[in-house]
């Protein structure tokens, strides 16, 4: 190892000049300001200079200053050192000194560190998930760091100052989430609707043993229904997925239709999405199969994951199902009283998401604040309802904002149980969307989102964030928004204002988006038909929802002529995704597979931890070194 490193300890005499000579090599020199030397001496001593012959890299050291000249070399005649001081060519002292121990009153452990370990770059050594590392004394405050050696006294034993141990990426988050959902690591792909959370995302997580979720909202049942087809042909045998459940309020009959599909095909694992309280179909889902093991306790075979950001909404999933839906389910045959009676035993949610600030549905959220809140509120619950009595522990899990390594150790430094990442998925080759869509994606800064209104819940005001740099989606779905608070109906809409959302958003006219609307919601739901025909804002609302609808769908089939209308769902942590990746093996588009993401972002997180444990032990840490780079894999 360089004996430059010496040079930080020397710098505090302020001398012109520092040498160090090594036993073996070359000098090396450093050129200071100068001008403090005789000073510095008188205050400090001589103790940090000859504690640099501990070093037994190191043969002598001098330190210039004008005509004043200090010098400590190593003698070979005996166990020790010499020190002289000249003024000139006067000298003023040349004597014996002793080459002090690190600590004499060193009480603490022992280790003898195999000198052939020593590391030379602490950053890349500390990075390095895998290799346990062993700090010991040196000079001062500072440490000497080896990857090897025993721990004890004995011959060439240096005090211990501080242990980093090897870091799984297997150990950060709750192993009771990996034994629940069979999975290596902590980590959901999370459901992106549209199908963006494709089937090829569900396929490449399953094989690398990790987990991913379906974007079944926003698609037509049939292409839900090819979806799973699919899945079930094609996932491995031990593979783990699962299907979005996206909160309708506005079509109710769409989600009981889905989970008849989710039923139908064996699906045991929902990410219920976008709710605002408890609906019968979240609930059958949930309680569809339940009975009693062999020792009396419940089995749920069907897990939901909700993923929420207000802790009302929190509370309905971690308590039981309401009395008055599973007296509901009971009545149409979808329960027994039996299976009536152990609901009450269960949460309706075994994973709860506090999702933060994140693309699409979101309350701009800051985790910091959210995660801690919803995991008070957790273990309240818990404790009111005896759930840990009954072998039932919800877990709490982090989304939003999850875009590099320090956020994602962050979120488990701050207790979550598992993390759900959503927007860096998106600009992925097994992204369910266009290469258009995906170049925009790869070009977002975190500061370049926006947020426009919700397609699903557009009466209502409901927002979503989107990207902002290099569409209009925002603003234009604003003003259509603004329109439909001012006007009754389509007829009431000023000409010039109909005129420029005809030709500018629409590309046609009212009358023929209202044509379309008929023949989709006539299949789809004529209940929708029907009241449009008796109330003139609803018919204005669905058409405008056609276009909100079809923002989207122009984005992920990659239609050109309409980019600037694209509604692309992203978050901050895209930006910060792509920051963190810039001049690395991830740039480009090909490689970022979405396991090659979830690799780098938990190697990254193992490695932060790293840092933060030699940070808790008050060793001393080269600036920078909180900045992990995309790793290799494993």
């Amino acid at each position: 190892m360089s004996v430059a490193r010496h040079f930080e300890a020397l710098a505090a005499y302020r001398a012109a000049a520092i040498r160090i000579v090594p036993t073996d090599g070359d000098p090396e020199d450093l050129v200071g300001g100068g001008g403090g030397l005789e000073t510095a001496f008188a205050a400090l001593g001589q103790q940090a200079l000859v504690g640099v012959l501990r070093d037994p890299g190191v043969a002598e050291v001098l330190l210039v200053d004008g005509d004043l000249s200090v010098a400590v070399e190593r003698e070979r005649e005996r166990v020790g050192g010499r020190l002289s001081v000249r003024w000139g060519t006067t000298t003023v002292v040349d004597e014996p000194v002793e080459i002090p121990p690190v600590d004499r009153g060193w009480e603490g452990p022992w280790f003898r560190p195999e000198p052939a370990s020593e590391v030379e770059e602490l950053e890349s050594a500390l990075w390095d998930p895998g290799v346990p590392l062993h700090a010991v004394a040196d000079v001062g405050d500072q440490v000497r760091w080896y990857r090897a050696g025993l721990h004890g006294r004995g011959a060439g034993a240096e005090p211990l100052r501080g242990v980093v141990r090897a870091i799984d990426p297997a150990e950060l988050g709750s192993r009771s989430f990996q034994q629940a959902h069979g999975v290596k690591w902590s980590y959901i792909a999370g459901a992106m609707a549209g199908g963006i959370g494709s089937v090829e995302m569900l396929l490449a997580m399953a094989r690398a043993g990790m987990i991913g979720f379906f974007g079944s909202g926003g698609l037509p049942l049939e292409a839900v229904e090819a979806a799973l087809q699919r899945i079930q042909r094609e996932m491995p045998a031990e593979g783990a997925y699962g299907f979005n459940l996206l909160h309708n309020p506005a079509e109710p009959a769409v989600e009981e239709r889905t989970v008849d599909l989710y039923l139908k095909y064996g699906v045991r694992r929902i990410s219920a999405s976008a709710y605002m309280g408890l609906t019968p179909a979240v609930v059958r889902f949930r309680l569809h199969g339940i009975h009693r093991g062999p020792d009396g306790r419940v089995i749920a075979p069907n897990a939901v994951l909700a993923k929420l950001s207000r802790p009302e909404v929190a509370e309905r999933f971690l308590r039981a199902a309401p009395n008055d839906i599973v007296g509901r389910l009971v009545e149409i045959g979808a329960l027994t009283a039996d299976q009536a009676a152990m609901a009450r035993e269960i949460p309706v949610a075994t994973d709860i998401t506090a999702e933060a600030d994140s693309g699409g549905h979101t309350d701009h959220r800051p985790l910091v604040v959210l995660l801690p809140s919803i995991q008070r509120l957790r273990d309240r619950i818990s404790r009111e309802l005896g759930w840990n009595a009954r072998g039932v522990t919800p877990r709490v899990g982090a989304a939003g904002g999850l875009g590099t390594p320090a956020a994602i150790w962050a979120a488990f430094a701050m207790g979550a149980d598992y993390v759900l990442t959503g927007s860096v998925n998106q600009a992925t080759p097994e992204a369910g969307t266009s290469d258009v869509a995906k170049k925009l994606l790869l070009e977002a800064q975190f500061y370049d989102m926006a947020t426009g209104p919700a397609p699903d819940m557009f009466e209502i005001g409901a927002k979503v964030q989107v990207l902002g740099r290099g569409t209009m989606y925002a603003q234009r779905a604003a003003k259509l928004y603004e329109l439909y608070k001012g006007y009754g109906t389509l007829e009431e809409i000023p000409a010039v204002e109909r005129q420029k959302i005809e030709t500018q958003l629409f590309k046609r006219t009212f009358d023929d988006v209202w044509a379309e609307c008929q023949s989709y919601w006539g299949a789809r739901d004529p209940a929708q038909l029907e009241k449009a025909s008796r109330d003139g804002h609803h018919r204005m609302a669905l058409v405008f929802r056609w276009y909100l609808g079809q923002t989207s769908r122009w984005a992920r089939v990659g239609d050109a002529d309409r980019k600037r209308d694209y509604q692309l769902w992203c978050g901050p942590a895209m930006g910060a995704f792509n920051q963190w990746v810039l001049g690395s093996r991830l740039e480009a588009l090909e490689a970022r597979s979405v396991v090659a993401v979830a690799e780098a972002l938990m190697y990254g997180a193992a490695a932060n931890t790293r840092v933060a444990l030699a940070r808790a032990q008050g060793l001393p840490l080269p600036s920078g070194i909180d900045a992990v780079p995309v790793l290799p894999a494993g």
